[in-house]
């Protein structure tokens, strides 16, 4: 369909930014993409979600492309906002963007389709910290990790040792932009990500990357700093792995009814085990981020990754729900 469309005649708004506690991952995936897509041709124009008012968007740009992270660009509320606009958009729909940023009704759809993933409790603000932390012990065992219900790029996350740890960590998080928490067990493995990529209205799995780095965890710190991870991609892993994490992305990807683009993180366990953590529907589309680099390794350059996704909104179903 991209092929009947002459990029100098489509108004092309790249929407970024907002007011998330991910905005600068946000900018950096914006101004990337808006850079590639002026390149190649097309009109563009960069939207900062905090400054503009989008019911004054149909006059403005004839797509969106979304390079926005975190609550209220990632979590269906943009998407619908969009979709009432009549304005078609990059990535999933509502229910899909919404499903996928909520980690508890994730975990539960990746339950229910045969996926392992670490085992959860959500965390209510009704009871106190000394009974959540207590009851968090008995059923998931410590370490444990803490992090927000719906978020990202493992902000505000942190591994709790004990208890105490899990109490004072729950309390500094009411102080936080985030104020819906899950605990989930710990596994102590080896991070990695599958991207999926619509090419030619075909979904395609791109190589698996797995991230080693010195810090704690793979924190929001070695997520943005490419001199605190060490990267693989395609990862070496024992045979039949990197088939079996493909496989389990396409079906998280499909299980959320997720379109054209997406990124699905797991763990891999000492064991071997696969463990599923969350999928992201927008992902980040800086140059050095995950999605580039497995594209690179697929032979996609950055400039072609960007029309890729741009092209979703062109293959979107007529009703996606």
């Amino acid at each position: 369909m991209m092929s009947n469309i002459q990029p100098k005649d489509v108004r092309v708004g790249v929407i970024y930014g907002g007011t998330s506690p991910e905005r600068a991952g946000s900018l950096a995936s914006g101004e990337s993409a808006s850079k590639a897509l002026s390149s190649n041709g097309w009109n563009v124009t960069l939207l900062d979600l905090a400054d503009i008012d989008i019911t004054h968007l149909k006059a403005d740009i004839d797509v969106a492309f979304l390079a926005l992270h975190g609550p209220g660009g990632e979590d269906g509320k943009i998407q619908g906002a969009l979709e009432t606009l009549g304005i078609p958009y990059s990535g999933s729909g509502v229910m899909a963007s919404a499903v996928g940023m909520h980690k508890p009704t994730f975990k539960k759809l990746a339950t229910m389709n045969s996926l392992d993933t670490p085992r959860w409790m959500e965390v209510d603000r009704s009871i106190s910290t000394i009974v959540t932390a207590a009851s968090a012990g008995l059923s998931l065992g410590w370490p444990a990790f803490v992090k927000p219900t719906s978020g990202g790029g493992s902000l505000d996350a942190s591994i709790v040792q004990n208890e105490f740890a899990l109490q004072y960590a729950l309390e500094s998080c009411s102080e936080n932009d985030y104020n819906q928490y899950i605990v989930e067990e710990y596994i102590a493995g080896t991070p990695c990500t599958v991207g999926l990529l619509e090419v030619g209205g075909v979904l395609q799995p791109l190589p698996v990357l797995t991230v080693d780095t010195d810090r704690e965890f793979y924190d929001y710190t070695a997520k943005h700093d490419i001199q605190q991870r060490r990267e693989q991609c395609p990862a070496d892993l024992p045979p039949g792995m990197a088939f079996r994490l493909q496989k389990y992305a396409v079906r998280a990807h499909r299980m959320i009814g997720a379109h054209g683009v997406s990124r699905v993180d797991f763990l891999i366990g000492p064991n071997g085990q696969i463990a599923i953590l969350e999928i992201n529907t927008v992902p980040g589309l800086s140059l050095q981020g995950n999605l580039a680099t497995m594209a690179r390794a697929a032979r996609i350059d950055y400039p072609q990754l960007v029309e890729y996704v741009l092209a979703t909104a062109f293959t979107k179903p007529k009703y996606l729900p």
